[in-house]
């Protein structure tokens, strides 16, 4: 009887080794699931971003960079491989100048790396000298941009339902600057490549964001 016992006891031992064994390839094989499920995800495509959000991840560099700063220009870069949405940007380039440093400096914000010295997220330019306005454009304090690029698309969609239906597929280019033309600091919604190449343009406040003026 006594070996009976034994062999009892050995079969009892042995089928819980096989069951913690079992349970331990069960861990493991469940841990890593997640894991390669994770490895496996497609990566989110590159999103398009407003004038306002790229501007306010360049200027901390640009107060870095000078106390005094004030905007001069900012103006939206098409970027291969990133969804055109409306009132939104692959990239974005903006000009800032310091009135005690007589200097203008050039950021700009990508979402992607692209040609040249376009590079993902922020890039600083050189220092330029800045004694006067270039053209018609002047420097405006930072807390006059108070409306976004898509805002300023949808009022000016609001004026542009013909020219839209006519003209579906033209790209969009979104310019902000501070002109003699208007008092307040302006959004140029321009449906084109550029102000130079488009025939249709709309001015938004970028300040109350009411409309202002249509360009043919």
């Amino acid at each position: 009887m006594g070996g009976a016992t034994v062999y009892h006891v050995d079969m009892t031992l042995l089928r819980a080794g096989v069951l913690v064994g079992l349970a331990a390839i069960c861990f493991v094989g469940c841990s890593d699931a997640p894991k390669e499920a994770q490895k496996k995800a497609p990566e989110k495509p590159p999103e398009a971003v407003t004038g306002r959000t790229a501007f306010y991840k360049m200027y901390p560099s640009a107060r870095m960079w000078a106390q005094d700063v004030q905007g001069l220009r900012l103006s939206s870069i098409r970027m291969e491989g990133v969804k055109d949405e409306p009132g939104k940007s692959g990239a974005w380039e903006a000009t800032f100048v310091s009135p005690s440093k007589l200097k203008a400096k050039t950021f700009t914000y990508s979402v992607v790396e692209g040609p040249g010295n376009l590079h993902k997220d922020v890039f600083a330019g050189l220092d330029e000298d800045y004694r006067s306005p270039r053209g018609q454009a002047t420097p405006w304090v930072i807390p006059a941009f108070k409306v976004d690029s898509d805002e300023a698309y949808a009022t000016a969609l609001k004026k542009s339902a013909e020219y839209v239906k006519k003209n579906p597929d033209k790209p969009m280019f979104y310019l902000l600057e501070q002109t003699p033309r208007f008092p307040d600091l302006a959004w140029r919604i321009v449906w084109g490549e550029s102000v130079s190449s488009s025939n249709y343009s709309v001015y938004v406040d970028a300040t109350t964001g009411e409309y202002l003026e249509t360009m043919r």
